[in-house]
């Protein structure tokens, strides 16, 4: 909010405070209620957002369901969901040069809004889960970024898959777009410490700090391959290593 904005809001909350008091009520109410139907079309467009991180999230607890009979364990560690803020949304489309009041654009020119976290045990399993995920025929594929096979220049490591999924409503069937993040729990930790230490302000020597982190990912990456060397050494040859423990 700028200054003329922040003092029109501060004139208007005089001009309420000087009424009298049924008048006042009378006001606030009609106010809100002109503010509940001019957000409805956006709370709407969220619901529907919600309602397509659910399916997503139930699909992929299915395969992890089905996985873990398979397999004896469950590649999914943990599957998370956020829907991106009204200010968040705000500050994109504004980057964008897109119009606040255009909601078909924002639904069309914005990938993330809803996104779907699956932290899994190995690499193999962000794999396994992503093509089983995308094999179902009612998922299309809108856009693929590896940034395991090739990570970010700061070491960032994730499987980012844009996915259309249907949501069926009373009324009709909507597709919906949601952004689904793979990684492994050691991939996850990193991003998580990253992203907190990012926002850090008045950091001294950031060159050297990134430089660390780079390597802290180079790390994390050998350690996710180092497991996965030794699930595969244990799954080959089960009897010895259940004698030895």
């Amino acid at each position: 909010m700028n200054k003329q904005q922040s003092k029109n809001a501060l004139m208007l909350q005089q001009a309420v405070e000087m009424m009298p008091e049924n008048v006042r009520d009378q006001f606030v109410g009609s106010a809100l209620k002109l503010m509940r139907e001019a957000s409805y079309p956006y709370r709407k467009l969220m619901a529907y957002y919600t309602c397509a991180m659910m399916e997503v999230e139930t699909k992929l607890n299915v395969l992890n369901e089905e996985f873990s009979l398979q397999y004896d364990r469950n590649p999914i560690s943990t599957i998370k969901s956020r829907l991106k803020s009204f200010s968040s949304i705000i500050e994109k489309l504004q980057r964008k040069g897109l119009s606040l009041n255009d909601l078909g654009a924002m639904e069309k020119q914005l990938n993330d809004i809803a996104g779907v976290r699956v932290v899994c045990s190995f690499p193999e399993d962000v794999y396994m889960l992503a093509d089983a995920l995308l094999k179902q025929d009612d998922i299309r594929l809108l856009a693929r970024k590896d940034y395991i096979q090739h990570p970010k220049a700061n070491g960032y490591r994730s499987l980012h898959l844009i996915v259309e999924v249907p949501i069926f409503l009373a009324q009709e069937k909507r597709m919906m777009k949601v952004e689904v993040q793979l990684r492994t729990i050691a991939m996850d930790f990193w991003a998580s410490l990253e992203h907190q230490l990012k926002y850090k302000k008045d950091i001294a020597d950031t060159e050297e700090l990134t430089r660390e982190l780079r390597d802290c990912a180079e790390v994390s990456a050998c350690l996710d391959a180092k497991m996965e060397e030794i699930r595969k050494r244990i799954m080959d040859n089960p009897v010895r290593y259940e004698a030895k423990s």
